[in-house]
């Protein structure tokens, strides 16, 4: 199955709406999406695809991203072997799994920045920044939990 198509148009946030002073041109004043509306399966279908080209893009666009999949493809197999109590296991994957989450999102974050103005502004690199050393705390977070499990 393609993912489901979305309209420019449609991305701006633009309602449609019977109010004739909106219908001569002027925009709603709910800038909300309009696949807000959809619920049921066909939104957790479209989620599903939209997630999977978040992604594809995330592996193709960024270095991080990818290194920490490999990282995780090793460690996850690796916290099976190693750890002798469910909770454990649980514990060593989850671990692994918040750096890629953390890793989107602060990716997420740099590429909403990025499209605001590439030029150099404080609080672009504020909000850089905090997203990576968001990261770097998932990071340590893995060592601590690795760790106290193997060590402890």
């Amino acid at each position: 199955m393609n993912a489901p198509k979305r309209s420019p148009s449609k991305a701006i946030g633009v309602k449609k709406t019977n109010s004739p002073a909106i219908a001569a041109g002027q925009q709603s004043p709910l800038k909300e999406s309009p696949h807000k509306g959809k619920t049921g399966l066909k939104r957790v279908w479209n989620a599903l695809f939209y997630s999977i080209e978040g992604f594809a893009a995330a592996w193709k666009h960024e270095d991080a991203f990818r290194q920490e999949s490999l990282l995780a493809a090793v460690l996850v197999p690796l916290a099976l072997f190693l750890a002798e109590a469910p909770m454990e296991r649980a514990l060593m994957i989850a671990s692994v799994l918040l750096v890629l989450i953390v890793e989107l999102i602060n990716s997420a974050i740099e590429a909403t920045v990025d499209r605001i103005s590439l030029e150099n502004h404080q609080l672009a690199k504020r909000a850089k920044d905090i997203g990576s050393a968001a990261v770097l705390i998932a990071l340590i977070n893995v060592l601590v939990v690795w760790g106290l499990v193997l060590l402890g």
